[in-house]
């Protein structure tokens, strides 16, 4: 949240997966914000976020209209999504009436158009959504070398090699992670998600693969930034990756600290690339 915004007295928390949720929890307390109201999702949300927050209303995913009913009365005057849904559980998304609504106005069905239009019925009740980033800008990934082993030359190749497939791929909005090794792609990622798409590639890549996560071009800051956090550097580790290369202020680390520990562990160089 940059100094010029002034943060909601109450603010609606939509709570994917994930530890992101409890940090832009905890941002938004140090941000000035009172009340925090969170919808969490079953089989998703951690049910330690009711720690950090007001009230936590469960539901469904796919229950749009409970959710906007929850944003309205909430009386919060802004929202913010934080963590992702698992793609398992979107492949088995069971829609309520508000929901199918707003799919069958859709053309494309993905992502993008669907969180988009989500953040169109939030508008309309006065809940805008804000950045996903607005609390958390001091946890954006910087510049260069962030932890683990310095890089040596062929490994920054392969980042510079793998950053210009991960582009081309998500702006295919086929995915945004790419793992290579020597100049070669040996996974892409598609539905299966981020850790599966390391696994993958890191069983091809036999101890030297090289994981590059990126942001869709004209990525809409509100939703699905990309994320990098511990379980992000354990499935790493037990793949065999040597190196994960994200963008430098446009990937969110998550308990930055626990990252260099593991890295440093587990001999993996973390890299930020320029946006």
């Amino acid at each position: 949240m940059t100094s010029a915004m002034t943060a909601p007295d109450t603010l609606f928390l939509i709570a994917g997966n994930g530890d992101y949720p409890r940090l832009a929890a905890r941002g938004a307390r140090e941000a000035g914000v009172l009340h925090i109201v969170a919808a969490a999702f079953e089989g998703e949300t951690d049910p330690s976020l009711a720690n950090f927050t007001d009230e936590l209303h469960w539901m469904r995913v796919g229950q749009l209209g409970r959710m906007l009913d929850t944003a309205k009365e909430s009386g919060a005057t802004a929202s913010i999504m934080a963590g992702q849904i698992a793609p398992g559980n979107l492949f088995d998304l069971r829609p309520d009436f508000k929901a199918l609504l707003l799919l069958a106005k859709l053309r494309e069905r993905n992502a993008e158009t669907l969180f988009g239009a989500i953040a169109g019925e939030l508008e309309k009740i006065g809940v805008p959504l804000l950045l996903a980033t607005a609390f958390l800008e001091k946890h954006l990934a910087p510049e260069g070398h962030i932890a683990g082993p310095a890089p040596k030359d062929r490994l920054l190749d392969d980042i510079a090699y793998g950053l210009g497939i991960a582009k081309e791929v998500s702006r295919l909005d086929i995915g945004q992670t790419v793992v290579v090794r020597n100049g070669t792609v040996l996974a892409v990622e598609g539905f299966d998600g981020t850790d599966a798409t390391i696994r993958r590639g890191g069983e091809l890549g036999k101890g030297k693969a090289v994981v590059v996560k990126v942001s869709k071009p004209r990525q809409d800051m509100r939703f699905d930034v990309p994320v990098v956090g511990p379980r992000t550097l354990e499935t790493a580790a037990a793949a065999g990756v040597t190196s994960i290369a994200m963008e430098a202020g446009r990937t969110l680390l998550l308990e930055a600290d626990r990252l260099r520990e593991l890295a440093s562990t587990h001999h993996i160089t973390l890299w930020g690339t320029e946006s």
